[in-house]
């Protein structure tokens, strides 16, 4: 795995007054870092079409997946996939939820980033799916999920993993997005059941094992990821041991992993092929 290099970028500084503000700095940030050279350039690219490093970015507020869906658009030149590992559907309306006061930056929530995302023409609609669902709707109608319908993503629940298990929960998802086009993937750390992932702001029971999540996150190497997220982790609210953290930390894991497997050079990958008596290749124990 050495032909892989990992960066830590720290963080982006952003203002915590002004959101308008916040999500122009995330904007350029992402955009920045998403367009300089690949660190590594001493071996050949044949498993990945993806253009510059991929991103794996931390939260912090679920909001900022559309700023990073507007750097990735803009890098790569076309509309990004997304994969949304959530309890919610976070493709709602800004007026889902109404309020006597209103403005431009409200609508910016981390519930209605995709809407906005969709709207923008950032998303490729047709592939791509939540994982995951188990949420209420906001109102005493379909609107919800009409809403979704419109801007092209395929809904998958908690419950269909004790239908089709972890496998088919994979399949469905490369059937949708497929393995060639740019794809963001996007997870809520409430996706994870609070039980052992209790340190969030809108926790939901219900929700998947950590073995499970990491089965399906394992299977989605074939993607071609050029960005992902952690999100909704709140420590304030974790237990003692920091279970929602380490479940972050796991994930993040996977993905990295995935990085790696999935733009490794057919040298590397390819174990060496040994010829003649193989008993006089055994290595001594």
């Amino acid at each position: 795995m050495s032909w892989a290099r990992i960066i830590d970028c720290g963080d982006i500084p952003i203002s915590p007054f002004d959101n308008e503000l916040a999500v122009r700095q995330m904007n350029d940030a992402f955009f920045e870092l998403g367009s300089r050279p690949e660190a590594r350039t001493d071996y050949p690219k044949i498993n990945t079409t993806s253009k510059g490093p991929k991103l794996l970015i931390f939260g912090g507020d679920h909001s900022i997946a559309l700023p990073s869906l507007r750097a990735l658009h803009k890098i790569h030149e076309q509309p990004i996939a997304v994969v949304h590992f959530d309890a919610h559907l976070d493709t709602l309306h800004p007026t889902s939820y109404p309020s006597q006061w209103n403005s431009a930056q409200t609508e910016f929530t981390h519930g209605s980033m995709f809407w906005q995302a969709s709207n923008e023409g950032l998303v490729l609609p047709g592939s791509s799916i939540h994982v995951g669902l188990r949420t209420r709707l906001t109102g005493d109608n379909w609107d919800d999920y009409t809403r979704d319908d419109a801007q092209g993503y395929l809904r998958v629940t908690t419950d269909d993993v004790d239908k089709i298990g972890t496998d088919g929960i994979v399949q469905a998802i490369i059937d949708r997005v497929g393995t060639k086009v740019p794809t963001y993937l996007s997870i809520d750390i409430d996706v994870i059941d609070p039980g052992m992932a209790p340190g969030t702001g809108a926790p939901e029971a219900g929700g998947w094992t950590m073995r499970e999540m990491n089965r399906i996150v394992r299977g989605l190497r074939d993607l071609n990821i050029v960005g992902a997220d952690i999100v909704e982790v709140a420590p304030a609210y974790d237990d003692r041991s920091e279970s929602t953290g380490l479940a972050a930390a796991q994930l993040a894991y996977e993905i990295l992993t995935n990085f790696v497997k999935h733009g490794m050079p057919e040298a590397v990958e390819k174990p060496a092929e040994v010829s003649g008596d193989s008993d006089s290749h055994k290595t001594e124990l």
